[in-house]
């Protein structure tokens, strides 16, 4: 498919982290972009502001009339259910009809590609190398699954040679991409209602892999079972971050490649697993070429993604922290980093589970993972594209969790229970819809701190 015959680009799932990011980018090079979501969200309203068309009714008179089949692309997110009006429309009419992945693969094929890869870790690293790379001056554009804080988009940069995309495991769509270097941060079981079992979801891993063919150009950490450049934490590896010290606030380390020593980089984002995010995006853009000291001052200014530890109050009688974590292994990355940060404090931990089936499969995890943090607000699930589960629900989640500071709190009752707490740190942890509800916790706080 050749996107330069293509006038119109209609989203079905618009306003997904994701699709958004690519709907700004066709924007951007002047295609007509217009689209459905289910619900309004911040994302949705920036996109509305940029001049983007976006309905809420599954309505196919609601599709502009000017969008034919021979003009224009239909990109939908995998969380469509088949009897979507819109979607049967487009398919009954032949139009051409793409995931999102799909349309990265075809985007990347004829860039010098970075495609980062892992089931934790994807985002911070692919916006912390875009960063770099922009920053340095590439001619780079990069796709990511996050709001960064220095530009206020999940699209960095304009450039019409490099690309940066995260190379996402669901559904498989990393398969599409076509990188010339990239990394796998992390390989846990995670979507095993797409994948069924951790064996298959480690053969997709697998498969990936095996996509770059020069293996000096793909990174990995110590523990995965790939053929690949080593990179590690205060550990013997190919690229290794040592000397980390914390100085006001911020990560302060050394880092070793095969041809130098860099000394004193400074990283503002907290915890142990931001810090290997960093590292392997320094990898990747060394090896790319990118200059040492253009490295060293991107990483520094460097500052963060928008619900990743997302620091919403920072002050000596209050924290309030904002993170995306929805799997065990992310929320333990969450309380290890407040823990270093805030030693001795007590932590609220406000948990919103996503998904019926990661609550199902992960439930001992989340349990252990939760019962860490002082005290726990958990609420109900979001189900995002899934129906409710026969008890698989919070209070049985909570049940399993040893902590005895725990409790179940509606939405509706969140800002009360909050404020009613005497926590001097707050979290509010979850993918789902809890990261709309930032603004007015935040607000409340303020108020009457």
């Amino acid at each position: 498919m050749n996107l330069n015959q293509i006038q119109n680009v209609y989203f079905i799932g618009i306003g997904g982290i994701g699709m958004s990011a690519l709907a700004r980018y066709f924007k951007y090079i002047g295609k007509q972009v217009s689209g459905y979501d289910k619900t309004p969200s911040m994302l949705t309203s920036e996109l509305i502001e940029s001049g983007i068309n976006i309905h809420f009714e599954d309505n196919i008179n609601l599709i502009p009339t000017d969008y034919f089949v021979e003009n224009t692309l239909v990109i939908f997110t995998p969380a469509v259910p088949k009897t979507h009006s819109e979607w049967n429309y487009f398919i009954e009419r032949n139009y051409e009809i793409k995931k999102r992945a799909e349309v990265l693969g075809i985007i990347t094929k004829d860039t010098f590609s970075f495609a980062v890869a892992g089931t934790h870790g994807k985002t911070t690293t692919s916006s912390i190398l875009g960063h770099i790379l922009y920053e340095s001056g590439a001619d780079v554009t990069a796709f990511v699954g996050g709001i960064v804080e220095n530009y206020n988009s999940n699209l960095i940069g304009t450039g019409k040679t490099v690309t940066v995309v995260e190379a996402d495991e669901f559904d498989r769509s990393f398969l599409h991409l076509h990188p010339n270097i990239a990394c796998v941060t992390s390989m846990d079981a995670d979507h095993l209602d797409i994948y069924g079992t951790s064996d298959a979801i480690e053969a997709s891993f697998v498969e990936f892999a095996s996509k770059v063919d020069d293996k000096s150009k793909l990174f990995i950490t110590k523990e995965l079972p790939l053929e690949g450049v080593q990179c590690a934490i205060n550990e013997d590896a190919v690229y290794k971050a040592y000397n980390v010290r914390i100085e006001d606030g911020s990560y302060v380390f050394d880092v070793q490649t095969p041809s130098e020593i860099i000394k004193n980089l400074r990283f503002g984002l907290p915890g142990k697993h931001n810090l290997m995010n960093g590292l392997m995006a320094i990898a990747m853009a060394k090896t790319y070429g990118t200059p040492t000291d253009a490295i060293a001052k991107a990483i520094a200014s460097f500052n963060g993604i928008r619900r990743r530890f997302s620091y919403q109050i920072k002050s000596e009688k209050l924290v309030y922290i904002d993170d995306y974590a929805h799997h065990p292994t992310e929320i333990n990355a969450v309380h290890q980093a407040v823990r270093e940060l805030y030693p001795g404090r007590k932590v609220l931990a406000v948990f919103q589970p996503h998904l019926f089936s990661r609550t199902r499969d992960f439930a001992d995890g989340f349990a252990e993972s939760l019962s860490q943090f002082d005290e726990v607000f958990l609420m109900d699930i979001y189900p995002a594209r899934e129906l409710p589960m026969e008890g698989i629900t919070s209070p049985w989640l909570l049940e399993k969790m040893t902590n005895s500071n725990k409790k179940i709190v509606a939405k509706e009752d969140l800002l009360a229970q909050i404020k009613a707490s005497d926590a001097p740190i707050i979290v509010t942890i979850g993918a789902g819809d809890i990261g709309e509800m930032v603004p007015s916790i935040k607000k409340m706080l303020n108020e009457n701190i």
